[in-house]
């Protein structure tokens, strides 16, 4: 990206102000002049945004302080410990908390934008800019920057990667004791490995093995949320759409509706259940 204008020229009023990232937000973030005037600017801009580690920038700014925002997951916990007033959540690939949006890394930019040119000027719009960029429309905010199935943990313990394996395939009927037998060990001692290897209990494994397979399912069948609750192993409607709030923020027929809105849906035949 190349400059076309020195800041200090730049005046207001403006409608969007985007700080891109790149591998000199650190120092970007350092630097006083830079960071007064993205600062200068915000306050005479309609909306303000940051695309990947261009947060760093608005962090410094005080412009992220009291408001949820994200980055690429790589350089979350940098920007959650340098700017504690800022609530970082690393999942979500876009936030928008007031004025103020933030997109995670790479592709996530394009989901944000398209959400900008929808909100000025109609979802027509926003769907022929999509279909230019050849890309989906479009994506909610809440969607997970990595999803568990497209990057598994990486454990080295050749047991623990056993039980992941029969999680992933086997999504209901599921207890820590019930892996535990299954591999001739002890609830505790399969509680201690994952806490090792992998940083979470069993439970919260399976949870979030659940939530985001019944994800995948909302997006890429017709099955009816009560059948995929039961398959995901939630037992009911109810339980699935509590979990799938605490995880993404908003309930499955949301989700779906949002992220499946302009594209038919293949069967439910088409979906795996060993890879939801």
């Amino acid at each position: 990206m190349h400059g076309e204008a020195r800041l200090e020229r730049i005046t207001g009023p403006l409608d969007t102000l985007v700080v891109s990232g790149g591998l000199g937000h650190l120092d970007a973030a350092k630097d006083t002049a830079l960071v007064a005037h993205v600062r200068r600017l915000a306050a005479v801009t309609r909306r303000v945004a940051s695309v990947c580690t261009g947060a760093s920038v608005l962090a410094a700014a005080g412009l992220l302080d009291g408001k949820r925002a994200t980055t690429h997951w790589i350089a979350a916990d940098h920007l959650a410990a340098e700017y504690p007033g800022v609530t970082v959540d690393s999942d979500p690939i876009y936030i928008r908390d007031g004025a103020i949006a933030t997109a995670a890394g790479m592709t996530s930019a394009m989901d944000l934008m398209l959400d900008f040119v929808e909100e000025d000027h109609g979802a027509e719009l926003a769907r022929q800019v999509a279909r230019g960029l050849v890309a989906y429309l479009q994506r909610p905010g809440s969607q997970a920057q990595m999803s568990m199935f497209t990057a598994q943990p990486h454990a080295e313990h050749a047991l623990v990667r056993r039980v992941t394996g029969h999680i992933a395939a086997h999504l209901s009927d599921l207890s820590t004791a019930a892996l535990a037998a299954r591999e001739g060990v002890s609830a505790r001692h399969l509680t201690r490995l994952f806490g090792k290897h992998l940083g979470v209990t069993p439970g919260r494994h399976i949870r979030r093995a659940r939530v985001e397979a019944a994800a995948q399912l909302l997006v890429h069948t017709t099955t009816p949320v009560a059948a995929i609750a039961t398959r995901c192993g939630f037992g009911t409607a109810e339980s699935l759409r509590q979990a799938f709030v605490r995880r993404f923020g908003v309930a499955p027929a949301h989700y779906r509706a949002t992220l499946s809105r302009h594209s038919p849906l293949p069967s439910a035949e088409s979906v795996s259940r060993s890879r939801p």
